[in-house]
């Protein structure tokens, strides 16, 4: 069966002007995947990257760590992560948003946990999509991978996205996409086998490139 290679990018830029720039450390962790996706063997014949630059970055970083040229990745703006910044703005925009919410990370998840469950039960005025949206067009990627033909997919999008997917796989509330989200480390890797007409989850949240030798530089969450 073919199977896709679900990755979250690499470590961004959190509490930067312009978060989607991979950090110094991002750009190590995504050649250190590439390396150790090599080693099991995974050799891609098809790539999908999100339109944002941090899924870029990656994809590039994994490349260059499997020792491959340069090569271009088909885009699928649904792939993106939703507007994560703007949403929080809009579920409080009358006020009452808690301090440093978009630079001080145990402030920003938690507040995103609560957000994201507010925004699915369309309980957010005026989002910058609507929960239904973003779903569908996760969907919609989904549906473009599986029809590709690939038999080696790797495609590198974002947590929320990724969440999204494996909930909607495991045909689970949809209240779990926000806690597998939370859960998801940057490069981890997330493996799917597909046919026709099955979507199966294979593997979740995998780091392969971690050991214990390298795991305080290289394991992050955000």
């Amino acid at each position: 069966m073919p199977e896709l290679y679900l990755i979250r990018h690499a470590q961004a830029s959190f509490g930067a002007a312009n978060y989607d720039v991979l950090s110094d450390l991002g750009h190590e962790q995504s050649y250190e995947l590439g390396k150790a996706l090599a080693v099991q063997g995974v050799q891609p014949d098809t790539l999908f990257i999100g339109a944002q630059r941090r899924h870029r970055e990656t994809m590039e970083g994994i490349l260059k760590g499997m020792g491959r040229d340069p090569e271009q990745a088909e885009i699928l703006p649904g792939l993106n992560e939703f507007d994560f910044k703007n949403l929080l703005d809009a579920h409080y925009r009358s006020g009452g948003a808690p301090e440093n919410m978009h630079t001080e990370r145990k402030s920003h998840f938690r507040t995103l946990r609560d957000t994201v469950l507010a925004w699915q039960r369309d309980e957010i005025d005026n989002p910058p999509e609507t929960w239904a949206q973003f779903a569908g067009r996760v969907e919609a990627a989904r549906q473009s991978i599986t029809a590709s033909k690939g038999q080696v997919i790797v495609a590198v999008s974002s947590g929320g996205a990724i969440g999204q997917m494996i909930a909607a796989a495991l045909q689970a509330p949809s209240e779990q996409q926000i806690k597998l989200q939370l859960q998801m480390k940057n490069c981890a890797v997330n493996r799917f086998v597909f046919s026709d007409r099955s979507f199966y989850l294979h593997g979740f949240n995998e780091t392969p490139h971690i050991t214990a030798a390298n795991a305080d530089p290289l394991l992050t969450y955000s």
